[in-house]
């Protein structure tokens, strides 16, 4: 190959790894790369957001979406810090990202020279870590190989996030060094023992359930798990914020296993007599606080299904332990023959979805019922809109009330962090709208929540986002923070009122089209005119401060814990 700078052999390694979109901050560290970006602007476009903590949700999106790694690039010291919640979210979401750092040049090095960090020590890989790896190119020449290891560590087993770390002066390095093909990873199939030992806990079975989720599914995967619970009448509920792994209007689709779950669900789990888990990790919110499966050894005899072979066994002693990719998980179920006839559990799994679908039927609420915009929504938006959110009280009414579509049907329909992280939802979605423009993208955002990245508005006003509707419930506090605290402190408020601007003159601002809405009524035809107007669109949607959970408001919450103070 000809000899270039390091930088636009960078560049030249993304392309080949069939990167066509990179998000990122822009920095004097790696001026190198981004002079490649523009050497090779034909075939890979380089977005540049307003904050780092933006450009790394929008990666982390990516990597959700397509299911190889998101694409990020920041500068030192405070780039890499700002980034960091998106790495974080990247590594307890399992998905596939390559966080990209500028460093300080070479001879600056341990002398705490401007911005410089130690990003080993900043973000330590390991099972608490931020990181799977974190690399530092100091010979130019080597630049990619250390691409294509950073692309087979993200996606290997269960993927997550990689960092590699740039130092200023080896990006200006000509080299010569070619680029790496484009890397498929390594998967892992199920054991054919392993299998007849899963077929003869199934037919053994009074009370099964499938909890399933996580990343590294296709549609291709998705399907086959369906056809698996179809041939074996099993009722399957989706982890934490993972619920368009199964197909919502399925009939064996029993809800979503997270925060604020139905309650005839998690007792119906905690009935069951076998759990299979396939590709969620069983982390604290979706087990409940790791009470609907006791730790270590579970009441139910449990099923563990999971990319990473570190991940089995590490809090969960299960009876059965199952190292698959995602990409072949429904695949190898499917292929475990399910005895002739009616399943003896047929009423259970009848009954499972019976309580998911009385889940929807909701009290009614005014003068703003969230319930009734968020079927709105999704009686109004195509079926392969891409929903988003970050986190807060707020998001619970999306994932009660808004029906995800498999994504064996629509690709990815769902983004949102397991990670807990606030500011989520509106760099997802504008990521969502760059990345799939013929798609409609929602995101719903809490007040709080949205003024973290909100400023993400002007990226997607910049680069021509036009499909994307952001809905702000403004509640004028930190939901989730009030409602703890009447619970623990009740009518001892601190810190959690909010203070908030005029959201739609924000947005139109921002060039967005923007509309207040007070009352449910006026919810239908705003949000109607936004699919319609081809523009980006804020509806910023006022909810009485009271109203904090889809099952309860402050002032039950409140009582309920003055009560038990007063031991009542």
């Amino acid at each position: 190959m000809n000899t270039r700078p390091a930088g636009h052999a960078l560049v030249e390694a993304l392309v080949a790894q069939g990167v066509d979109t990179a998000f990122g901050v822009p920095g004097e560290s790696y001026l190198a790369v981004l002079d490649g970006f523009h050497e090779h602007r034909d075939r890979l476009r380089f977005i540049a957001c307003r904050q780092e903590g933006g450009a790394a949700f929008m990666a982390e999106a990516q990597g959700k979406l397509t299911g190889r790694p998101g694409i990020c690039f920041v500068t030192r010291g405070p780039g890499a810090t700002n980034a960091s919640i998106g790495l974080h979210t990247a590594f307890q979401d399992s998905t596939p990202m390559v966080l990209f750092v500028g460093q300080v040049a070479s001879d600056q090095r341990d002398r705490e020279a401007f911005q410089e960090l130690d990003y080993r020590q900043v973000f330590g890989p390991g099972t608490l870590g931020m990181a799977k790896w974190v690399g530092e190119v100091h010979d130019a020449h080597r630049l990619p190989e250390y691409v294509a290891r950073a692309f087979h560590t993200a996606m290997q087993g269960r993927p997550g996030p990689v960092v590699l770390v740039l130092p200023e002066d080896m990006l200006t390095v000509p080299t010569a060094a070619p680029v790496l093909p484009r890397i498929e990873p390594a998967t892992a199939w199920p054991a054919p023992g392993a299998m007849r030992d899963l077929r003869a806990l199934l037919a053994a079975a009074e009370r099964p359930f499938v909890i399933a989720g996580g990343s590294g599914w296709t549609p291709e995967s998705a399907q086959a798990l369906q056809r698996f619970a179809e041939n074996w009448g099993l009722p399957v509920g989706c982890g934490f914020r993972f619920q368009d792994t199964f197909d919502n209007r399925h009939p064996l689709y029993a809800g979503d296993v997270g925060i604020a779950i139905n309650p005839k669900l998690a007792q119906r789990i905690r009935e069951a007599d076998l759990v299979l888990a396939v590709g969620v990790r069983l982390g604290e919110m979706t087990t409940s606080g790791y009470t609907l499966l006791q730790v270590p050894r579970p009441a139910q005899k449990l099923v563990h299904l999971h990319a990473g072979a570190e991940e089995l066994g590490r809090v969960y002693s299960a009876d059965l332990m199952l190292q698959s990719a995602m990409c072949h998980a429904g695949k190898a179920l499917e292929t475990l023959a399910a005895p002739a006839g009616t399943p003896r559990w047929a009423e259970w799994a009848a009954a499972a979805h019976a309580d998911y679908e009385a889940n929807h039927v909701a009290p009614e609420v005014q003068p703003m019922d969230l319930a009734q915009v968020m079927k709105t929504i999704q009686r109004l938006a195509p079926e392969d809109t891409v929903y988003t959110n970050g986190a807060g009280n707020y998001a619970g009414w999306l994932h009660r009330y808004v029906r995800y579509f498999g994504l064996q049907h629509r690709g990815r329909t769902q983004l949102a962090p397991t990670s807990g992280a606030m500011g989520y939802g509106v760099p997802s979605a504008v990521a969502a709208s760059l990345l799939y423009p013929q798609r409609t993208v929602v995101n719903i955002a809490g007040d709080g929540d949205f003024l973290m990245t909100g400023q993400e508005l002007a990226t997607a006003t910049g680069y021509g986002a036009t499909r994307l509707i952001c809905v702000v419930v403004d509640n004028g506090t930190y939901g989730t923070i009030r409602m703890h605290q009447e619970r623990e402190y009740p009518g001892r408020v601190s810190g959690s009122d909010l203070f908030n601007p005029d959201f739609a003159a924000l947005a139109r601002a921002y060039g967005w089209r923007a509309e207040r809405i007070e009352a449910t009524a006026q919810f239908e035809p705003a949000f109607a005119a936004a699919l319609d107007s081809g523009q980006p669109t804020l509806l910023h949607v006022k909810l009485d401060t009271d109203v904090s959970t889809t099952r309860s408001t402050l002032t039950a919450i409140r009582q309920a814990a003055e009560r038990r103070l007063q031991g009542g």
